[in-house]
């Protein structure tokens, strides 16, 4: 069993790397109109013609928090630890609610940054707001092939119930409720039976 990656880990390297962490950071946290160009080159320690260099414009940087997103939330967090935790594609499925859960009970859970953004943006026709929408789409895709793994039918309507859940269970921990994730799980075994 392989170690997986929390959320917020990456290693180090480089003045793009530096800059990339930190805005990672911050934009994971506060969301990204409350974080400016001016606090991320502080915080990364580097010159503005630095950050510019790498990243021509707050969007790309933007964007490139969202790439480097999918690597760790998505594949390196969720989908590595729901494969580690499951021995079939329907336990797979379930477990990804038993990473949920672990991660809501962390001091620095700071919610789905694709929902954020996407939120924050209010656009999807913006290239920040689309880039979270196809984010969220590549997510349902991992469900998706869970549930064509599975064998279950209609996998597709599968993944946009089992998303909703997983988006639900999101925000419902950041309201508050610890539990949200095995409460998700109860309503997910029931769409399993369903989709059987």
């Amino acid at each position: 069993m392989t170690d997986a990656v929390t959320p917020n880990q990456a290693p180090l390297s480089g003045a793009r790397q530096r800059i990339l962490d930190n805005a990672y950071e911050l934009f994971s946290r506060r969301g990204i109109r409350a974080v400016g160009v001016e606090e991320v080159i502080s915080r990364a320690d580097v010159a503005k013609a630095t950050l510019y260099r790498h990243f021509p414009s707050k969007d790309d940087l933007v964007l490139a928090f969202l790439e480097e997103r999918e690597v760790r939330w998505t594949r390196q967090f969720v989908e590595a630890g729901a494969r580690e935790r499951g021995a079939t594609a329907e336990e797979r499925l379930l477990a990804i609610f038993d990473v949920f859960h672990d991660w809501f009970q962390r001091e620095d859970y700071e919610g789905c940054s694709f929902i954020n953004v996407l939120l924050e943006t209010g656009d999807r026709e913006h290239p920040v707001g689309d880039a979270s929408a196809r984010y969220l789409a590549n997510i349902r895709t991992i469900v998706r092939e869970l549930a064509e793994d599975a064998g279950l039918h209609d996998p597709e309507e599968l993944a946009l119930s089992w998303h909703l859940l997983m988006k639900g269970a999101i925000v419902q921990a950041a309201e508050g409720d610890r539990q949200a994730a095995q409460r998700a799980k109860a309503i997910a075994r029931l769409l399993l039976e369903q989709y059987r």
